[in-house]
């Protein structure tokens, strides 16, 4: 039999979910930019959720994978789902290792005493394990903070990205929805406790290889992916006017909570936060997933945020590390020190954009053209 290719088209995006995704990786960057004045106290955070965007991401995450791919596991292998996931979301991955690389050295300063002294080797190590994302030892981090990711801290969640992404492969894609929906609801037990009862009071964490931290990455990562792609199966979505701004506006607002409560109380903010992750962001996936835009400005607003989304997230972190070395070595107050913050914000969206369509796009282009069409013999 002669060798026919077989093109799985992709299916339309949801407009508002990628802007979506944009506005919670901006915030993300001004979050992290904001850390440098919380003075080690949580307490004292600015945007003080902004954490709480790698739990929506998770979500939004599983949404979209089971509505890409559900219907489509006759027509495709594991191996060629995993290529397709592998081409959308390592060769930033890739990039996001080396300008973690470039700024290393730049980075040396009295928090992070490690970096003056280290071996140009060992960096090279680390961004080499760093491209296939394989998580590194403490005993190996060259920075100082435990990080699986020493060069790009936030390539955590891609590790745990692409854990969810083989579990939905191997196994939970052929669970009914009833099935499903008990793990979904198991997983979401797990996460009160540990935000309620744990020792927290709030579900930061995920990046660094023991067993605390495996712990908390599990947890953060198994309700709201899972919870996604239950939400999409079920397609329970609401249909309001002005859903991506409605839903922008909701994850500025969560996002923004002060902490809640005190050291003395630390489980009233395990419950805010369980409450946002169970219920509020399901919520405003269902909103954002049902809506429509008609107007061309949010059209291109909402494909603008969408296309530097991925890019901002996984390549701001080696500014903010600079950063924040700057402000706590030099003691720059936040009336001193916000205009370079905006300066680190707009580089970031600068280097994403930049890599997004100088790097990111044609190497997927070239990828898809040579890897992504099955071959039936």
């Amino acid at each position: 039999m002669s060798s026919i290719s077989v093109d799985i088209k992709p299916k339309k995006h949801y407009e508002i979910l990628d802007g979506l995704r944009g506005v919670a990786a901006i915030l993300v960057v001004v979050f992290h930019i904001l850390e440098a004045f919380n003075e080690g106290s949580r307490f004292k955070q600015i945007i003080n959720h902004g954490y709480l965007a790698v739990d929506f991401f998770f979500l939004l995450s599983g949404f979209v994978v089971a509505y890409a791919y559900d219907d489509r596991w006759g027509k495709l292998t594991q191996w060629e789902f995993y290529k397709r996931r592998l081409i959308r979301l390592q060769p930033m991955v890739i990039m996001g290792m080396i300008i973690g690389a470039i700024f290393y050295y730049f980075q040396a300063s009295d928090v992070f005493p490690q970096i003056a002294g280290m071996a140009p080797w060992k960096v090279i190590l680390t961004m080499i394990i760093g491209f296939t994302l394989l998580p590194i030892p403490p005993s190996m981090e060259i920075r100082g903070w435990g990080e699986m990711h020493p060069l790009n801290g936030p390539a955590w969640s891609l590790f745990f990205e692409y854990i969810a992404n083989i579990l939905y492969a191997l196994f939970f894609r052929k669970f009914s929805n009833k099935v499903l929906g008990i793990f979904v609801f198991i997983f979401a037990a797990m996460l009160v406790n540990y935000t309620v009862f744990g020792p927290k009071g709030d579900v930061i964490g995920g990046w660094s290889l023991n067993l605390e931290q495996m712990n908390v990455g599990f947890t953060r990562l198994l309700y709201p992916f899972f919870a996604g792609v239950l939400l999409s199966r079920l397609g329970k979505l609401i249909h309001i006017k002005g859903a991506f701004w409605v839903c922008s506006i909701l994850i500025v607002v969560l996002f923004s909570i002060p902490r809640i409560g005190d050291e003395n109380t630390l489980w009233m903010n395990g419950l805010y936060e369980s409450i946002v992750i169970i219920f509020f962001f399901p919520l405003i996936v269902a909103i954002g997933a049902g809506g429509e835009i008609k107007n061309a400005v949010s059209v291109k607003i909402c494909k603008a945020l969408g296309d530097i989304s991925y890019p901002i997230y996984i390549i701001h972190y080696p500014l903010i590390y600079w950063y924040t070395a700057w402000v706590i070595d030099n003691k720059v107050p936040l009336k001193d020190g916000y205009l370079i913050g905006i300066g680190v914000l707009i580089s970031s969206i600068t280097i994403a954009y930049l890599c997004l369509k100088f790097y990111d796009e044609p190497v997927r282009n070239w990828l898809q053209n040579k890897f992504q069409k099955r071959k039936i013999s």
